[in-house]
């Protein structure tokens, strides 16, 4: 018996939506590199580099611009919310660099659906940057990690000390120049032993 209940065409639905996918990125990266130019724009002769790369978006701007830069993509181009905040040790790859490390912003524009990552650069023999922690609540954290990993100190931190390893802590293992097996740190941390005969 002929079923009456019409039969769905899956393949031209999957098709469909792979099509809708693509032109919904076509319009994303349409309008993040459209806010980005403005960035771009914005930062005139401090702007280093706009670099466009499997579809995102950076922005490499002075050091000395970095906070100047955040604060008016936060309160222009409505980019509300700090994604993430890392650096980059370039030490040992290939490439032309300015400086040594490298300091990224991945910045979030909830209102239009955009993001955007901003680079500076941080020189080694004074590796210090101002804080972002007064343009983003949420650098606050990330200042301290990069602060423990790499080593680089953010001026007017709040509270600048170590979240990940113990405050005693010496070398910071994120450097490309920090030694794979540590420098022999770990025989001082205390050993916890989880035996079944010492909980008898």
């Amino acid at each position: 018996m002929k079923s009456r209940l019409p039969v769905a065409d899956l393949e031209a639905h999957a098709r469909q939506r792979r099509e809708a996918g693509k032109q919904a990125t076509e319009r994303r990266l349409e309008r993040e590199r459209g806010l980005a130019r403005r960035a771009a724009d914005w930062l005139g002769e401090d702007l280093i580099e706009f670099i466009e790369f499997r579809g995102q978006m950076t922005i490499v701007t002075k050091l000395a611009r970095s906070n100047a830069l955040l604060t008016w993509l936060r309160d222009e181009l409505e980019f509300d919310m700090m994604v993430d905040l890392t650096a980059v040790d370039y030490m040992k790859l290939e490439g032309d660099y300015p400086e040594r490390f490298g300091l990224v912003y991945h910045l979030a524009n909830t209102v239009r659906e955009a993001r955007l990552r901003v680079r500076t650069y941080v020189a080694e023999e004074d590796p210090r940057a101002p804080t972002a922690s007064n343009v983003y609540k949420a650098a606050n954290w990330a200042e301290r990690e990069v602060y423990d990993m790499f080593g680089l100190e953010f001026d007017d931190h709040s509270n600048l000390i170590r979240i990940l390893l113990p405050l005693e802590y010496s070398g910071h293992p994120l450097r490309k120049d920090y030694p794979l097996r540590g420098r022999g740190e770990r025989d001082n941390f205390p050993v916890i032993r989880r035996d079944r005969e010492d909980e008898a």
